[in-house]
């Protein structure tokens, strides 16, 4: 006779199954706690190595800044001196009055310079930039009188480039090289039709007759147009007696000379904007007689670029790591 024992209980399958399941879905909460633990340990122990290798680099940087840097050694060799003149010329850039007459004036104290070279690559810039440089150069010329100053122009020399070079004794450049542009220029917009279309009133209140002078948003005045060309005529000709003093009877008669025009170099010799074709090394070598040539021009303090730099990383770091924590 068969009994109920014979037969498999639902319920008891059920209840053990259901113990199962709550015991693997605990030991599943149970690892990914574990793992989630490991790899916070494991996060916070990268990002100590981080922060102690950054505190290590730090130290030693700011350790190097406060050494005595002490003057450069002579260079006890003959040799020529060089200054770069690159890009635009203004109080904000590269090449600026500051550094380059920095550089001019450590050439012409140096012993063992036998003469300098300006090497330029520069459209242009700043007139007030520019002449500040050019009477640097005729005042140590007086003062060291046998130093000879050659400029050597690379692929463009013009405009406030131009105005620098004629304090030189002589110019030289590259056959295919841009010279000249002697002239002055005013740029500005204006947009009296644009605000007219758009509906826009324009408010502005000034004390003083000429104080919107050339304003873009009103009409130009015939006085203004008048004023602002007798100013850039004033500083154009500011720039021709520099040209003339500098190249003297060197220069043709021709009328297009100061006109703002330039030339390539092969064009510029007859004209006597230059006085021949040559580059840096053939100067030195052949002109001067001291065919090693020192860079004298100054050049930015990467170490104390590195430091900032590395200080404002520091601190970004440690704002994120910061953010990391408080999640």
């Amino acid at each position: 006779m068969a009994t109920f024992g014979d037969f498999p209980n639902p319920s008891a399958n059920n209840m053990n199954n259901n113990a199962n399941e709550q015991s693997t879905w605990e030991r599943k909460v149970l690892e990914d706690l574990a793992f989630a633990a490991l790899k916070e340990q494991r996060t916070s122990r990268r990002w100590g190595y981080v922060f102690k290798g950054l505190m290590f680099v730090y130290l030693v940087s700011i350790l190097i800044l406060m050494l005595p840097s002490g003057d450069l050694p002579a260079h006890t060799e003959q040799h020529t001196a060089l200054v770069e003149i690159n890009g635009v010329i203004a109080a904000d850039a590269e090449a600026n009055a500051d550094t380059i007459v920095t550089g001019i004036r450590d050439a012409f104290d140096s012993p063992n310079a036998q003469g300098l070279i300006l090497r330029l690559n520069t459209p242009g810039g700043s007139p007030v930039q520019s002449g500040i440089i050019n009477d640097e150069i005729k005042r140590l010329q007086e003062i060291r009188p046998d130093f000879p100053v050659y400029a050597v122009i690379q692929d463009v020399c013009a405009s406030g480039g131009y105005y620098i070079a004629v304090a030189a004794d002589e110019i030289y450049a590259d056959k295919a090289s841009i010279v000249g542009s002697i002239g002055v220029r005013m740029d500005s917009f204006g947009f009296t039709e644009t605000i007219a279309k758009l509906g826009i009133e324009r408010r502005s209140l000034t004390a003083g007759e000429n104080k919107s002078f050339l304003d873009p948003f009103l009409p130009m005045k015939e006085k203004d147009i008048k004023h602002a060309h007798n100013m850039l005529n004033n500083i154009h000709q500011q720039f021709i007696d520099v040209v003339k003093a500098g190249r003297g009877e060197r220069l043709s008669d021709d009328p297009r000379l100061f006109t703002g025009l330039f030339w390539s170099g092969e064009q510029a010799l007859p004209l006597g904007l230059i006085d021949g074709l040559a580059n840096s090394s053939t100067v030195a070598r052949d002109v001067i007689g001291a065919e090693d040539i020192i860079d004298y021009t100054p050049r930015p303090n990467y170490l104390d670029r590195f430091a900032g730099k590395l200080g404002a990383t520091l601190s970004q770091t440690l704002f994120q790591s910061s953010s990391l924590s408080v999640r």
